[in-house]
């Protein structure tokens, strides 16, 4: 076998263990991994009611209607394929004028005066689809949620504290109520009193 032919066999050997081990071996590990470590994680962190699929606590879902929590405003209109910020800084005309037109919606949904409008109720998170939303932005909802559901407020103030998740190790960041799973415990709440 001349050199040509060693360099290629060489090759093909290098080819062939490479693809078993970064094609095959590595996923397969990595996969295992997820599973054992954190299988919601790794499996979408789907959310279900009555033991189906309603959607992932990752992702913020549109809702319309009264007996739902609203999540922040999408830049990106909820799709999910082109997830991204608006791009518009704090001088620009349309954030303003975006901020104006929400700050009026919320205002006439939540029958509240504009100036008790939680900042994050106005403007989209920086993906277009976060679910959290902060705890007073919440709060403002409830009495709406709670007259449209008939659960009471007591009720539905609980279903709040319940999807609340805590500032990341005490003290980075804020509370925040994750709208997907608030909205997945009041459906849960209506179907199973």
């Amino acid at each position: 076998m001349n050199a040509y032919g060693r360099q290629l066999f060489t090759a093909l050997r290098f080819l062939l263990c490479t693809t078993v081990v970064l094609g095959l071996l590595y996923p397969a590990l990595v996969f295992g991994l997820g599973q054992l470590i954190a299988p919601a994680q790794a499996n979408g962190s789907i959310v279900s009611v009555d033991g189906k699929a309603a959607g992932s606590s990752l992702l913020a879902q549109p809702v319309t209607g009264e007996e739902f929590f609203y999540p922040r405003p999408s830049a990106v209109a909820w799709d999910a394929g082109s997830s991204s910020a608006s791009n518009l800084g704090p001088n620009q005309p349309a954030l303003m004028e975006a901020i104006e037109t929400n700050r009026a919606e919320v205002a006439a949904r939540e029958k509240v005066t504009p100036g008790t409008i939680p900042l994050d109720a106005l403007t989209a998170s920086g993906s277009g689809l976060d679910p959290q939303i902060s705890v007073a932005y919440a709060q403002l909802q409830g009495p709406r949620v709670a007259r449209a559901t008939g659960l009471g407020e007591s009720t539905v103030s609980e279903l709040i504290r319940a999807n609340t998740n805590n500032a990341l190790l005490g003290f980075l960041g804020q509370p925040s109520v994750n709208t997907t799973t608030l909205n997945a415990a009041l459906l849960q709440a209506r179907t199973n009193p």
